[in-house]
């Protein structure tokens, strides 16, 4: 039985295991004893000397240091072969490492060395610069430290500021014009680059929160516009008056005195075709006095782009923005206005002093490229029922000009004259020879705005029928128009399904904004979509009647969509960020801007856009900023530094999205506290090196 649970044991391979482990145990503690007993005592770790209780004992080398190389060579030499020598040691290592930045990955994958990166412009930072180290949180994983720029608040600029236009007040400019015979000071005349603003525009005294729409079609706080020389000139051709701590808006003009109604009303009358808020959907109005012809065309379902220059009645823009009217200053003088060819369904000139018949026409024909296809051209003017020589020759020269043109006198009642332009180029090409002015060349593109001069001659209609063949107002809004084929842009098949896709994507953030952050309620009225696309943003407002009007602007960046925006039945305007926009402080309650700062970062100063946004932004109005992770926080730090109140937030898309939403309110405590300390510097020193005029 014995042998029987013996032999057992030695199969169970668990016993054999813990055996051989106790056997190597004991073998290694008796051989460690007897290297620790010879002449290594320096390998000493136990002591064995008796003690009631086991301690551990230090070794009599503590604190002593030996060279373990040395030792171990010493013990045990190893002699190199006699055959060849020994090879020489490494050499030390540097003591910095030269590194070479050959260029950055560009989008093929390869390595390149030419890439921009953004301007730093000193002269708008000044002293507001501070660097410190923070942490990156642009993805969220990256925790290394980065150097960033964090802005102290901006200063107030001087009080004589307040009405202050960058392009258009640059009095050193418009002194070192060759020629001032056509206006040419009327023009953008922008400070060069590092010379604008670098403050922000201060409020005036006794500033209010604007008269919301509609009342303020009537009537607008004084204090919010403080100039009565229109009032004085103009009180009695009925367009303005003050009443007490208001100016009031009567509806007339001087040459409708009895009202804006009757007088639309008349129009209406002479070519029932014209059908305001039907056929007829966006006007430009020609020097428009304090903009009442436009402001009662809203009522019809019309938008009317109202321009006047800023001259003597320099303030009369701003009082057709603080009643809550589409309004720009622009005057035509040398250049292109900044509209596109086939705009406008009809022009309106009632007594805005434009000799157009000087030059052979060449603001007659400006006004050409500008109107739609069998748009009307109304012109309201002495020439037109005074029986004076002087107005007589006036109205010759007129008639002789329009029927080059192959413009058609429809009607001529009282005071006012209607012109029709043709549908297509037949009339012109049977013109006799010689006759002026000519066409303009098949080269010529008439949707090109910036900074282009006046062409002396006639834009050609479109053979295809694109820009006049225009559904009725509002079913133009959502259908894809024909001119859509002419952007110039990658995708071409595809071009109708970007459209709508747009509108679908805007109408979708619009519902929840109007839903969630009560846009119907804020008092929205006037807003600038910085990066329109295709007008998307607008069409949402308008689809979702948020009482409001929009002036989506195209910015010379990208493709020129104005056409698109145009035959949609909304306004636009073509522009660069990277300068003043031309409009009067505090003319926006609400700015949007949706992937503008990631493109132009490239070509632009951001703090500049900023600056310019804030001098635009009424006190109490928003700022809605969609962009990529790596403009915001830049972004955060100016607003902040120009005293909005900032809130980062997710898009829809949730935290793994690479945009962001930076919602920003420019309080109106903010606009009121900038009597500090620092305003006797501000007035001495921060005004703007472009001078207003």
């Amino acid at each position: 039985m014995t042998l029987f649970v013996s032999s057992n044991l030695l199969r169970n391979s668990s016993f054999l295991k813990i055996s051989v482990f106790v056997l190597i145990s004991v073998a290694c503690f008796f051989l460690g004893k007897h290297w620790s007993e010879d002449g290594f005592r320096r390998l000493i770790f136990f002591s064995t000397e008796p003690s009631r209780s086991p301690i551990v004992a230090l070794s009599p080398d503590f604190g002593i240091t030996y060279n373990i190389s040395d030792l171990i060579y010493k013990s045990h030499p190893i002699l190199p072969p006699s055959s060849s020598p020994l090879p020489p040691p490494p050499p030390p290592p540097p003591d910095s490492v030269d590194l070479k930045v050959f260029g950055i990955v560009n989008e093929n994958g390869t390595m390149s060395d030419e890439f921009q990166i953004g301007d730093y412009d000193a002269e708008t930072l000044g002293n507001q610069t501070e660097v410190e180290s923070s942490s990156s949180s642009d993805g969220g994983d990256n925790k290394s430290t980065a150097a960033r720029v964090s802005l102290r608040q901006f200063e107030i600029c001087s009080e004589d500021m307040t009405e202050y236009i960058p392009c258009l007040d640059n009095v050193e400019a418009i002194q070192r014009l060759n020629s001032t015979a056509r206006g040419e000071r009327f023009e953008r005349n922008c400070p060069e680059e590092g010379m604008g603003l670098n403050c922000t525009v201060p409020i005036p005294n006794g500033y209010r929160s604007p008269i919301p729409w509609p009342r303020s079609r009537d009537e607008v706080w004084f204090n919010n516009v403080p100039h009565t020389r229109l009032a004085e000139d103009k009180g009695g051709q009925n367009w303005i008056y003050k009443e007490n701590d208001k100016f009031k808006f009567p509806g007339g003009g001087t040459q409708f005195i009895h009202g804006a109604d009757q007088y639309l009303d008349q129009i209406s009358q002479m070519i029932p075709d014209i059908s305001f808020g039907n056929h007829t959907r966006i006007v430009l109005d020609i020097g428009c006095g304090v903009a009442s012809f436009g402001a009662y065309l809203m009522s019809r379902n019309v938008l009317t782009m109202s321009i006047a220059p800023k001259d003597v009645h320099e303030n009369q823009i701003q009082f057709a923005l603080e009643r809550g009217v589409p309004a720009m200053v622009a005057a035509f003088t040398t250049r292109r206005l900044l509209y596109p060819s086939q705009a406008f369904d009809l022009v309106h000139c009632s007594r805005c002093r434009i000799n157009w018949t000087r030059d052979d026409g060449i603001l007659l024909l400006e006004v050409n490229r500008m109107l739609r296809a069998g748009g009307y051209f109304v012109w309201a003017a002495q020439p037109v029922y005074k029986h004076e020589k002087v107005l007589e020759e006036q109205w010759e020269e007129m008639l002789n000009l329009t029927t080059r043109l192959c413009w058609v006198l429809v009607k001529k009642e009282g005071y006012i004259a209607i012109w029709q332009k043709p549908t297509n180029n037949t009339c012109y090409l049977s013109r006799a020879a010689g006759v002026t002015p000519p066409l303009c060349d098949s080269k010529d593109d008439p949707d090109n705005v910036w900074y282009v001069d006046l062409r002396a001659c006639i834009t050609r209609i479109e053979e295809n029928g694109y820009g006049a063949n225009l559904v009725p107002w509002p079913a133009r809004l959502q259908i894809p128009p024909d001119r859509l084929q002419t952007i110039q842009i990658d995708s071409y098949i595809a071009r109708k399904e970007l459209f709508e896709a747009e509108s679908r994507y805007w109408k979708e953030i619009i519902s929840n904004y109007v839903n969630a952050l009560h846009w119907n309620q804020i008092g929205l009225r006037n807003v600038l979509d910085m990066r329109a696309g295709f007008g998307g943003f607008a069409a949402a407002l308008a689809e979702l009647k948020v009482d409001c009007w929009v002036l989506n602007v195209v910015p010379v960046s990208g493709p020129n969509t104005l056409p698109v925006i145009y035959d949609r039945g909304l306004l636009g305007v073509m522009h660069d960020w990277c300068e003043p926009f031309d409009t009067y402080p505090r003319t926006y309650d609400l700015l949007h801007a949706a992937g503008l700062f990631s493109i132009e970062r490239k070509r632009c100063n951001m703090t500049t856009i900023m600056l310019e946004m804030d001098r635009i932004l009424r006190p109490g109005g928003r700022v809605y900023i969609r962009d990529t992770i790596n403009v915001m926080s830049e972004l955060q730090e100016i607003g902040n530094a120009m005293r909005w109140h900032t809130t980062l937030r997710e898009t829809a898309e949730g935290p793994h999205a690479s945009y962001r939403v930076l919602l920003c309110e420019k309080r109106f405590e903010s606009s009121e506290t900038h009597e500090s300390s620092e305003t006797h510097h501000t007035k001495k020193k921060r005004k703007t090196k472009g001078k207003r005029a």
